[in-house]
């Protein structure tokens, strides 16, 4: 099986008719129990002349194990499998995303307005004034979710047509929990500099780049980039959305468990860009004893294979201060923190015994993490993984829409640094300190302080340190024959 547990990556709806009798519903949701079947919802559909139909949604651990659940049901006695959908792509028929006015069109008048002759006044003063742009377009708060499809989810290089059910999600939790509009713009073509060519034609029309599953190392210099020739802000969440809720996440262990972040030491498997961007802002927050390991086993000054990876010759040159070698599990030793931003069994259970007390792990590979969190538990205290079916869910969607609402209420011309850690803080202090315990150090996505307030953090941080083209409170410019106009 693909995963320990059945999760929602896996759901199946199965409608059932059967005979209304004592205990059939029982024996139904006993035999998908018995099959390791995870029944989430049960739905009267009808009754009629003495039969039920009824929906039952179930998770499973991959499309072969929901056919065996849809199988052994249809062999129940006086039950009938109706229809077998999943939801996951019912949710998705004509795309999850769609394009709605603002200003409504219902006479001659509003089409004047809106679209000839009279937005034609609007074009020219914008001509001679580019920077109107931002008041009298979409642009202020229009996202471009940019991705070649090279490094998507768990999947791989799937390209883009593949990539655009995964942009348009993004594309949602953007509207959905930052009121941030977003686009998808899924490009063909795999070559840093015709991605970098495409966006700077692409950039007059949005406030800000987010891009996504963009392999490394061509996503490190398709950022730098973009950065250095164009003024408006270009995220990317792969690797420091990631690396944010991350250092959320351990600023509240830390206080669990009551260390200093410059006093740990950190085991941490994988070295592509969600990897070495974490790495980086932790030790920018003050960690300063972290190794990350890669397929090969640690990365330390005397790796002869870096030559052509400049973000893993950055990991030799800064990290792994004791020159540790060898394989994670022989790292452990001593070890406060395990960081897993890699994928599934690097290490065993037994493994985190080595670790000191009251250790924490950060097992994010995600649907099948690097140790089982179960597991894990019987040897260190706090445990946090990517998935949403147990405690501290590490997610950049707790970033990157409040993130982006920061940016783009103060139209901000870069993301730095300072305005990432800001971030950060405001998401680990949406968690009051008296509510902090083992399994809680991080907030759900769905808590309504979390945009508001890494959005503010980042949007303050942008003022104090230059990047911010306006404050959060400015009403309004002038305009030709108009006395002011909110924006």
């Amino acid at each position: 099986m693909a995963s320990e547990y059945p999760g929602a990556g896996y759901t199946v709806s199965i409608r059932l008719s059967y005979d209304n009798g004592r205990r059939k519903l029982a024996n139904i949701t006993t035999n998908i129990a018995d099959a390791d079947g995870d029944i989430t919802s049960v739905e009267l559909v009808r009754t009629h002349k003495g039969r039920i139909t009824r929906d039952i949604t179930l998770n499973a651990f991959n499309e072969e194990h929901a056919i065996v659940l849809t199988k052994r049901l249809r062999k129940l006695k006086g039950v009938r499998v109706v229809a077998v959908s999943d939801p996951n792509f019912a949710v998705h028929l004509g795309g999850k995303i769609a394009l709605r006015s603002r200003t409504p069109v219902k006479n001659h008048r509003d089409l004047a307005q809106v679209y000839t002759p009279g937005v034609g006044r609007v074009s020219s003063y914008i001509a001679k004034n580019k920077e109107s742009v931002w008041s009298l377009t979409s642009k202020a708060n229009t996202v471009a979710v940019v991705s070649d499809g090279t490094a998507v989810l768990g999947l791989g290089d799937i390209g883009p047509e593949a990539a655009m059910p995964v942009m348009e999600g993004k594309a949602i939790l953007f509207k959905e929990l930052g009121q941030v509009d977003a686009w998808p713009i899924c490009l063909d073509t795999k070559d840093p500099d015709e991605i970098v060519d495409t966006v700077k034609h692409l950039a007059p029309g949005f406030g800000g780049i987010n891009l996504e599953d963009i392999s490394a190392p061509r996503c490190f210099y398709i950022e730098d980039r973009l950065k250095e020739e164009l003024d408006i802000p270009i995220f990317h969440d792969d690797q420091h959305g990631t690396a944010v809720v991350v250092l959320a996440a351990l600023i509240n262990a830390l206080k669990v468990t009551d260390r200093d972040i410059g006093s740990i030491k950190a085991i941490q498997t994988g070295a592509g860009a969600s990897g070495v961007a974490t790495a980086k802002m932790l030790m920018s927050a003050g960690l300063k004893d972290i190794t990350i390991f890669d397929r090969k086993g640690a990365i330390h000054k005397d790796r002869d294979d870096l030559q052509n990876n400049e973000a893993k010759l950055w990991a030799a040159e800064n990290t792994n201060p004791g020159n540790i070698v060898g394989s994670p599990r022989d790292a452990l030793d001593g070890a406060d923190l395990f960081l897993g931003l890699s994928g599934p069994g690097v290490i065993e259970s037994e493994d985190l015994e080595k670790m000191n007390q009251d250790a924490i792990v950060f097992a994010l590979a995600n649907p099948d993490p690097e140790v089982s969190p179960e597991e894990a538990h019987k040897y260190v205290r706090i445990v946090a993984t990517g998935r949403s079916d147990y405690p501290n869910q590490i997610n950049n969607a707790l970033c990157f829409p409040g993130l982006f609402r920061g940016v783009l209420d103060v139209r901000a011309t870069t993301i730095n640094e300072e305005m990432k850690i800001a971030a950060a803080q405001a998401l680990a202090d949406t968690v009051p300190n008296r509510d902090l315990s083992d399994e809680y150090i991080i907030p759900s996505i769905f808590n309504n302080k979390v945009a508001t307030n890494v959005a503010k953090a980042v949007s303050d941080v942008a003022l104090k340190t230059g990047v911010a083209r306006r404050s959060r409170s400015h009403s309004g410019e002038h305009f030709p024959n108009l006395s002011r106009i909110k924006i």
